[in-house]
């Protein structure tokens, strides 16, 4: 199928005319020609297991390590100098959304605030200062600020009562709306309640100003403007400094779309994208047998499309197993503490399993979303099932995020050979935790939150990713909570929930290693001889850091295949 639908906007033609990154036009790195001869030295490198001094790089491979590397040529095209710095094989973020974390830039950002009035504020001023667009619509409200994660649409009425009003949560599977955006949106008290998400309501069904998950949303959603062709050109530039700046080579992008794709290729063609990118298609249960076709056309016209090819695949399928637990549409196995439920799952465990199945044997990889226990029980039945139906192959399975996972379920990773993708950073105990998360499952379950360790020492595959926006794109961050599983206030002291910490170098090669094992690439994830060489310079040497201050080291390059693509870390 063609990929440029959104030519009709002007999205493509924007992007097409945008100032060129040098170094990716037509899939090669300009600053690389064939044989090109780079030193890497004077510091440390960690190639994964080992540690050296100098690395020979020729035409972006790593060809000689230690004494061999600094004796391997007669002389260098570049020399790159460490200057006292650690070299790491570049990071790879195995579940993100790099186009909607770039949106930051362009949209009403209320990532960060920490009150109503804040939020109430920043509602206020953009209105002011952007008084032409009818909807205002913002991201990243924190949910926790509002009791049991509620917001009246009266509470943004106070700020702007005479334009529809639209925030989008932190994690995505909320919106606050004032009322006007209910009246547009046709959203009353004799609504029905949509099958897969929750319209809350007052006694009298009146709705209160919250929704929760994607049919609660849709109503909302359909009436948002879409971005401008230069509002699509900045927030793309914008993903790509994030990652690069943050020493991200690779990024799984965790739920895509026909339309989100054709913004990727369109960038690809203008040489904007400096960050390797594997799509993941989002197949929603009630259309999903009409997509089969879709998608198959899309990952054919990336393997097609030699501009977009070197940077763009498309071999994964995306599915949500189940909401979010601080919502209550996380799929538990047993009910919720405070309402009696066991949450919302996307799909019927049939349903999953059928979808599952059919596109794992159009040989697909399977990347589910599931963070209760319920939900990763019924991924990991679909995944099994598939497998049996099937067949073996290398089908590299991922379940994301796996908040819950019955102690029943944690050996079926290893035998299955689920990839257990994790977001390190939200592996410890914050204010959301306390007000959310803690009331909906008890202490008991509250204790059992984010198995990184048990997984891993069961023999499960493990990747890390930051699911950006909604946390912090830095894998630094995410390695000094996998570490400590302290928060940014060093608390517990030793940790919470300690035994399910991870070794800081078990913990990088989840980021490195294990995520190239994620994304099928067999020739990075390390700085070993024959490997391509992917790698970030840290001014520091985190593997002999204590837990927290991993945080705060700063990434001073980052480079593909022996190409600079990032300097400096952006702060996302």
């Amino acid at each position: 199928m063609a990929l440029g639908g959104l030519a009709r906007k002007g999205i493509h033609r924007e992007i097409q005319n945008s100032s060129r990154f040098p170094c990716t036009r037509g899939g090669r790195y300009a600053n690389l020609t064939p044989q090109m001869k780079q030193l890497v030295h004077n510091g440390t490198i960690i190639t994964g297991r080992h540690r050296t001094a100098s690395m020979a790089v020729a035409d972006g491979v790593v060809v000689a390590l230690g004494d061999e590397a600094s004796q391997w040529a007669t002389s260098w095209d570049e020399v790159i100098d460490l200057d006292g710095g650690t070299a790491v094989p570049g990071f790879r973020d195995g579940h993100v959304h790099p186009f909607s974390g770039g949106s930051k830039s362009v949209r009403l950002n209320l990532f960060g605030l920490t009150s109503i009035e804040q939020i109430q504020q920043a509602v206020r001023r953009w209105a002011a200062d952007h008084p032409e667009p009818r909807w205002i619509e913002g991201n990243g409200y924190d949910p926790s600020l509002l009791p049991n994660s509620v917001g009246e649409a009266a509470w943004l009425d106070a700020a702007v009562a005479d334009r529809p009003v639209a925030l989008h949560s932190t994690d995505y599977h909320m919106m606050w709306v004032n009322s006007m955006a209910l009246v547009e949106a046709g959203i009353t008290a004799d609504t029905p309640d949509p099958e897969l998400g929750t319209i809350v309501r007052r006694a009298d069904r009146s709705p209160i100003g919250s929704l929760y998950e994607f049919e609660a949303l849709a109503p909302i959603e359909r009436l948002l403007p879409p971005l401008a062709p230069a509002e699509v050109t900045k927030a793309l530039r914008a993903s790509m400094v994030a990652l690069t700046s943050n020493g991200i080579v690779w990024a799984q992008d965790a739920s895509v779309a026909a339309e989100d794709l054709a913004i990727y290729v369109a960038g690809a063609h203008a040489g904007l994208l400096t960050c390797r990118l594997n799509m993941a298609f989002r197949a929603e249960p009630k259309k999903w047998t009409r997509q089969v076709d879709e998608f198959v056309a899309m990952r054919a016209a990336l393997i097609s499309d030699p501009l977009a090819s070197p940077w763009i695949t498309g071999r994964t399928v995306k599915f949500f197993a189940d909401g979010i637990i601080e919502a209550g549409t996380g799929f538990m196995l047993e009910p919720y503490d405070d309402d009696g439920c066991c949450g919302l799952p996307n799909w019927s465990p049939e349903g999953l399993a059928e979808a599952v199945v059919a596109f794992d044997q159009l040989g697909f990889q399977i990347h589910i979303h599931a963070i209760g226990d319920g939900g990763v029980r019924m991924s990991l039945d679909a995944i099994e099932l598939a497998t049996r139906l099937n067949g073996v192959r290398d089908r590299r399975p991922v379940i994301a995020h796996a908040q819950l996972v019955s102690h029943d379920d944690r050996p079926r990773f290893a035998r299955l050979g689920v990839i257990a993708n994790f977001e390190p950073l939200w592996a410890c105990l914050d204010e959301g935790t306390d007000r959310l998360t803690r009331p909906k499952l008890g202490n008991e379950r509250s204790e059992l939150q984010y198995p990184i360790g048990s997984l891993a020492a069961a023999g499960a595959p493990i990747s890390f990713g930051s699911d950006w926006p909604v946390s912090s794109v830095s894998p630094l961050r995410g390695l000094a909570v996998a570490v400590s599983r302290q928060n940014d206030r060093g608390e517990p002291v030793g940790g919470w929930t300690p035994d399910e910490r991870l070794p800081i170098a078990a913990a990088l090669a989840a980021y490195t290693s294990g995520t190239a094992y994620q994304a099928f690439d067999d020739q990075a994830g390390t700085l070993d001889v024959g490997m391509r060489a992917d790698f970030c310079v840290l001014e520091k040497d985190i593997t002999a850091m204590d837990g927290r201050d991993i945080g705060d080291v700063a990434v001073t390059q980052t480079y593909l295949a022996g190409s600079i693509v990032g300097h400096g870390t952006s702060g996302e």
